[in-house]
């Protein structure tokens, strides 16, 4: 019997194969509209990079210097020495305190982040002793607030590089006197995983030391002189040393902490340049874009299996990978009517349903106001979508590209770059200065994570999407053991259509 040879032979491709979930794309790189958004956009990330290389250079080339000559290395040098070499380091909060206290305090005195040590993800918080002498301002409590948060939520291990001279005295009544303050950081540590707190801790012979009080102040208070000595439960002679086991340590915790999961299949990059991106998203938030645009090209692939297209137009949702990870995106696209609020609650629903993180890219002016609106109502609805991403339990990252105003904020779960305020930029000219809905200034405050450049947009999230993974997963379960929705055994319930 003979075979038809041609018709068995294999067609050669020599072109990406389409498929129906691949977003298109329309953009035109030569066009006047895009060099001119990309100009601008290129302009703040200049200005992005000067901020950020000022504040790493913490407090000045004299107070550097001055720790130099002590035999002590630098904070970002301590920082280099203590993660795996070649790995990718998420700092937190770069721009913390700009511009916030008449003193320059760059990175509210802090450098915080999320690094590799002895092949285990932790939580790294290293005090800038070269910035006023390392004392904690009420942005400094907040900023290692906010970084022991992630580290509990993600069962990180919290690595501690102490070189603090305690509250700044002139803002103590700032620092002290609340549950979010200086007392919740011994707080947490108690909780969870500076000194006397950790687990384990190392000190620096003839640098370290650990006080309740120091000799001049137990002198001044009781008339005892005492030394300087302090407990410890390793003795390092000099920073390398200390660092070294400290490495060590981590190394040691074995099953400790919570593990991450890889990524099943091999990771594929978007179709499109991430570089694209700064001829795509406005700087001006009044500008309307095609939020499928910036999906496109933050996703494996540009692979989008979109969730009701042609309902709800002002918001795109749908499910795909970043990095190998699945997660379900909610972008918007205009305005919130009440056909998008329901179309948001119903997928994120899904999505906790399926215990799928949530991606939320977000340009949002608000909910849409008037007469009509209400009489179809868009309260309703909305308080709807926003309940629905306040009991949702599952991971929510939220990348703000664009403004974020009034109640869609929260209906976004809002927190992170661009522009963000309660109103719109409109109202918001009438009763106070823009400066104050700036990216710059919500970064400073802490509002948010950090400012990132739209060119590592996939990067950062992939970074978070991995740390999500590491959640402890037990089927359909809640951390409260109670089920949010249905999964058989009747203590859930189903997703709610419309």
């Amino acid at each position: 019997m003979k075979t038809n040879a041609r018709a068995q032979a294999k067609p050669k491709c020599s072109k990406r194969l389409y498929h129906p979930t691949v977003l298109p794309s329309l953009i035109s790189t030569t066009s006047p509209e895009f060099i001119s958004k990309k100009e601008a956009m290129d302009d703040l990330i200049e200005e992005l990079d000067a901020k950020t290389a000022k504040a790493r250079l913490g407090g000045g080339a004299t107070a550097q210097q001055r720790m130099r000559s002590r035999g002590k290395l630098l904070p970002k040098e301590r920082l280099a020495l203590l993660l795996d070499p070649h790995t990718p380091f998420l700092e937190l909060s770069s721009l913390a305190a700009e511009d916030v206290y008449s003193d320059y305090i760059p990175g509210a005195g802090l450098i915080t982040g999320i690094g590799r040590v002895s092949g285990r993800e932790c939580m790294v918080i290293v005090n800038d002793a070269t910035v006023k002498g390392g004392s904690c301002y009420p942005l400094t409590d907040k900023k290692q607030l906010r970084t022991q948060e992630i580290a509990r939520e993600h069962g990180l291990p919290c690595v501690y590089i102490v070189e603090s001279g305690g509250a700044a005295l002139p803002h103590q009544g700032n620092v002290f006197p609340y549950r979010e303050q200086f007392g919740r950081i011994f707080y947490n540590m108690v909780r969870a995983y500076v000194p006397a707190l950790a687990d384990e801790n190392v000190i620096v012979q003839n640098q370290g030391r650990i006080f309740l009080a120091g000799p001049p102040l137990v002198k001044a208070a009781t008339g005892e002189e005492i030394d300087d000595d302090g407990l410890t439960d390793a003795l390092a002679r000099d920073d390398n040393e200390a660092i070294i086991r400290v490495r060590g340590i981590i190394g040691d915790l074995v099953q400790a902490g919570y593990r991450g999961v890889l990524p099943e299949e091999k990771v594929e990059g978007s179709v499109y340049s991430a570089e694209q991106l700064h001829g795509i998203v406005e700087t001006d938030v009044r500008q309307p874009f095609d939020m499928r645009d910036v999906i496109s090209r933050v996703v494996d692939g540009s692979r989008f299996r979109e969730f009701k297209k042609d309902y709800g137009s002002s918001i795109v949702t749908g499910f795909a990978q970043i990095h190998g990870y699945p997660v379900g995106i909610i972008g918007n696209n205009g305005v919130l009517f009440s056909p998008s609020a329901l179309k948001a609650k119903q997928f994120i629903l899904l999505c906790s349903q399926r215990q799928i993180p949530l991606l939320f890219l977000v340009k949002v002016a608000g909910y849409m106001l008037g007469s009509k609106a209400e009489k179809g109502g868009i309260a309703k609805d909305g308080a709807k979508m926003v309940r629905a991403v306040a009991c949702a339990d599952v991971p929510k990252l939220t990348v703000i590209v664009g403004g974020s105003f009034g109640a869609g904020n929260y209906g976004m779960a809002g927190r992170a770059n661009a522009k963000i305020g309660v109103m719109g930029s409109g109202q918001l000219l009438q009763v106070m200065t823009s400066h104050q809905s700036s990216a710059l200034y919500s970064t400073a405050k802490l509002w948010d994570n950090g400012i990132i450049k739209p060119t590592d947009t996939r990067d950062v999230i992939g970074l978070g999407l991995a740390m999500a993974s590491r959640r402890p997963s037990s089927g359909n379960q809640s951390k409260t053991g109670r089920s949010t929705t249905w999964d058989g055994n009747g203590m859930g319930f189903g997703v709610f259509r419309m």
